[in-house]
C-alpha cells in the first residue's frame, strides 16, 4: 500500500506543510457538544452517570463497589502474567527502572536567596496532592503508556495517584495493565474509560476522587474532555494522533526508514509518518520499500488509513530544506537518519523527541530508553514539552522582608503603586512607617 510521493522545495514548503498538517484542523463542534453533555451529566449525577456510560460504551456492568480495582485483582494480574508471559513482566520492570532513573534526574529543588538588608526571596517546590492518569483500552493494551505517565508523578512525590482505564466487557482490566500500574506506583485504579473518566477525575464522584491534574492519551473524545475541563484541573497537553518525521540523507538505509514509517503508521488510521529524503533515488527506494513491507504487516486496516491519507515520502533538494519542513511541522517524533545527527540536532528547535542516527529508532523511545513517550502532537511541540517530573510539581513563591529591608524600599513601592492608581496598596506599605 503506497503513500504519497511528493517533491518538496523551499517554494512549496508552506503549501505542503498545510496539507500534511491538516489533521489538526478538524471540526470539533459535534464532538464538543457530545462531550460537554457527558461532563454535565457526571457533574450532576456522579457514579450513576459514570456507570451508565461504562455500560453504554464498554459493555461492562459495574457497581460503585466493583469500579475500584482491589488488591486481590492486582495479585491475580501478577500471577496471570507470571504464568503466561514472565519475560514480559521482566522487561516491564526493566523499562520501569530506565524510566524512573531518567525522571529522577528531572527532580526540582526550590531556592531561598538573600537580598539586601537581610530580606529573603525564593521558591518552594511541592508535588501536587492528587494526580490523575488516564490510559485508553483501544485495540491493544498499552502498558508502556502506564509506565510513562505514572512514574513521573511517583518520582515527583505525588502522594495520591489515581489511575483510570476502560474495563473489558466482563468487567476486568487486562492483567498487563494492572501489573504496569502497580509497578509504576499508582495508588488506586478505577475501571472507567472515555470522556466519563476525564469528567469523573476533574469533578469527583462518590467513588472517584477529584484530582489536581490529568495526564495521558486518548481518542478525540478523551482529548476534547481534557480541553473542556482544563481550568477546573490542569492537564498535561492537548494531544492528537501520533506522528513521526524522518529526515534521511544518503547515509540512511531505506529498509530502516521504511520500517520506521510503518511502526508509526500502524498506531491508527490517523497516524502520520512523513519521510524527508534528500535526493530522488533515496526517496524512491524508501517509498518502494515501505510499500513492500506494508503488504506483509498485520495491522493492515490501520496502516491503510494512515498511509493513504496522512503519510508521505517527500523528496527534498537538501538537508536544509528537510530541516525547514520539520521545523514548520514541529513533529511529535523526529528521527535524524543522517550522516552527522548530532550536528543536525543543533538546528532543531521544534520536536517532542529526537532520535539520533540509524540505530535509535522511535520504538526504542516508546518502550525502553527512559525519556517520556507522552509527547506534544499536531504542531504543539512549538510550545509544549514532553511529560516530565516537573509536570507534577507546583511552585510557591516566598517573600520574607524584615523591618530594615522594607524601610529601604517602601517609598519606591508606594510610588509604583500610586502610578497604577492603587492608593490602598501604597498605604499598606506606608502604614508600617507612619509616625504615631
Amino acid at each position: 500500500m503506497k503513500c504519497r510521493f511528493v517533491n518538496g522545495t523551499t517554494d512549496n514548503l508552506k503549501e505542503i506543510c498545510d496539507e500534511l498538517g491538516a489533521r489538526g484542523k478538524m471540526d470539533l463542534g459535534p464532538v464538543i457538544t457530545t462531550v460537554q453533555g457527558v461532563i454535565d451529566d457526571i457533574k450532576e449525577n456522579g457514579d450513576k452517570a459514570v456507570l451508565k456510560y461504562t455500560e453504554k460504551f464498554d459493555k461492562a456492568s459495574l457497581t460503585p463497589q466493583t469500579m475500584k480495582v482491589t488488591a486481590g485483582e492486582i495479585e491475580s494480574a501478577y500471577a496471570s502474567l507470571q504464568k503466561e508471559d514472565p519475560e514480559l513482566l521482566r522487561i516491564m520492570k526493566k523499562a520501569a527502572d530506565n524510566i524512573r532513573v531518567f525522571h529522577e534526574r528531572q527532580r526540582e529543588e526550590g531556592f531561598i536567596m538573600d537580598t539586601a538588608k537581610g530580606s529573603k526571596i525564593g521558591v518552594k517546590v511541592r508535588p501536587i496532592t492528587v494526580a490523575g492518569v488516564y490510559v485508553p483500552g483501544g485495540t491493544a493494551p498499552l502498558p508502556s503508556t502506564v509506565l510513562m505517565d505514572v512514574i513521573p508523578a511517583s518520582v515527583a512525590g505525588v502522594p495520591r495517584i489515581v489511575f483510570c482505564t476502560p474495563p473489558r466487557a466482563d468487567g476486568t482490566v487486562a492483567p498487563v495493565i494492572l501489573a504496569a500500574a502497580d509497578i509504576a506506583g499508582a495508588t488506586e485504579i478505577y475501571k472507567v474509560g472515555g470522556a466519563q473518566a476525564i469528567a469523573a477525575m476533574a469533578y469527583g464522584t462518590e467513588t472517584i476522587p477529584r484530582v489536581d491534574k490529568i495526564c495521558g492519551p486518548g481518542n478525540i473524545y478523551v482529548n476534547t474532555a481534557k480541553r473542556l475541563v482544563y481550568g477546573q484541573v490542569d492537564i498535561d497537553m492537548f494531544a492528537g494522533p501520533s506522528e513521526v518525521i524522518i529526515i534521511a540523507d544518503e547515509s540512511a538505509d531505506p529498509k530502516f526508514v521504511a520500517a520506521d514509517m510503518l511502526a508509526q503508521a500502524e498506531h491508527d488510521k490517523m497516524a502520520s509518518a512523513i519521510v524527508l529524503a534528500t535526493g530522488e533515488k533515496l526517496a524512491r527506494a524508501i517509498w518502494e520499500e515501505a510499500d513492500r513491507r506494508s503488504d506483509a504487516a498485520e495491522r493492515k486496516d490501520q496502516l491503510e488509513g494512515s498511509m493513504a491519507n496522512y503519510s508521505s515520502v517527500v523528496c527534498v533538494d537538501s538537508l536544509d530544506t528537510a530541516i525547514a519542513f520539520s521545523e514548520e511541522l514541529a513533529p511529535e517524533h523526529l528521527e535524524l537518519c543522517v550522516k552527522d545527527p548530532e550536528e543536525t540536532l543543533k538546528s532543531i528547535n521544534n520536536a517532542g523527541a529526537v532520535f539520533l542516527g540509524n540505530y535509535s529508532p522511535e520504538p526504542l523511545g516508546d518502550y525502553f530508553a527512559g525519556p517520556n513517550h507522552t509527547l506534544p502532537t499536531s504542531g504543539t511541540a512549538r510550545f509544549f514539552s514532553p511529560l516530565n517530573t516537573g509536570d507534577f510539581y507546583k511552585k510557591i513563591s516566598v517573600i520574607n522582608y524584615n523591618e530594615e529591608s522594607l524601610r529601604e524600599v517602601y517609598k519606591d513601592v508606594a510610588k509604583f503603586a500610586r502610578s497604577e492608581g492603587l492608593t490602598c496598596h501604597a498605604r499598606s506599605i506606608e502604614s508600617r512607617f507612619e509616625e504615631v
